[in-house]
């Protein structure tokens, strides 16, 4: 891989990553719920934030965009479907469009249910995708501003990328997801094997996220459905599930 990953964890659950490329010095920010831990990661690790690229509007994924700004100069890049809900885009982007770290290519994926907006950011040279709240281990985006419909196409475009590529997501979900994934499919020994390793994980704290696509299609009730309406049932347990 051409570029160094970071995770920054901050909230309750969301997962800021903070990605640096050594050849060319660029250092991108995906989704800044906040400036000051991002500010902080960057700085100990001696990275000068030139970028920042957002997913969607939600304030978890935007609220560090201006402070980060601010103290940085950097660009800020996010859905054009959604520049009225962030004010602190310079440059908007949509399917198919492309970004760039040092000289690194990121094609952007629409991929919208979660909010109507939604996008992924797809680095095939570094078999990476940032998917923000689209995609989560063993689970998928609550339907906010899109259709059950809008979702399955989603996972069916995830799932159709390698299955060697790492999914960056943006929250840890991942006990919750599989408490309710074994319930879904209890026939699944890949899934129950997979539950029990997470439990074990977050009992030590450790986090569970990146993923892959390869481990989503094996485990992720919402990668295997097998139609919209088959996702939507699901998408409906999922949501009252306690």
């Amino acid at each position: 891989m051409t570029v160094e990953i970071a995770r920054i964890p901050v909230l309750d659950d969301n997962y800021v990553w903070l990605m640096h490329d050594g050849v060319s010095g660029e250092t991108v920010v995906i989704d800044p719920a906040v400036a000051e831990p991002v500010l902080d990661a960057a700085a100990e690790r001696g990275w000068t934030i030139t970028q920042i690229w957002n997913t969607h509007w939600h304030p978890d994924h935007v609220g560090g965009n201006a402070a980060i700004k601010a103290a940085t100069g950097c660009t800020i890049t996010g859905p054009a479907a959604e520049a009225d809900k962030i004010g602190t885009l310079d440059r908007t982007v949509g399917e198919g469009d492309r970004v760039h770290i040092g000289g690194v290519e990121a094609v952007v994926m629409e991929v919208p249910a979660h909010t109507s907006g939604h996008i992924a950011y797809h680095m095939p040279s570094e078999s990476v995708v940032f998917v923000g709240d689209t995609l989560f281990a063993m689970g998928c985006g609550r339907l906010f501003e899109g259709t059950a419909e809008q979702m399955f196409t989603n996972m069916g475009r995830l799932s159709a990328l390698p299955d060697a590529t790492t999914v960056y997501c943006a929250h840890e979900y991942t006990l919750s997801n599989a408490r309710w994934a074994v319930t879904a499919e209890p026939d699944n020994t890949a899934l129950a094997a997979r539950h029990a390793e997470v439990v074990r994980l977050r009992e030590q704290g450790v986090p569970t996220v990146p993923t892959s696509i390869g481990v989503e299609k094996a485990t992720n009730p919402f990668m295997r459905a097998r139609d919209a309406a088959h996702f939507a049932e699901l998408r409906a347990s999922k949501d009252v599930f306690r």
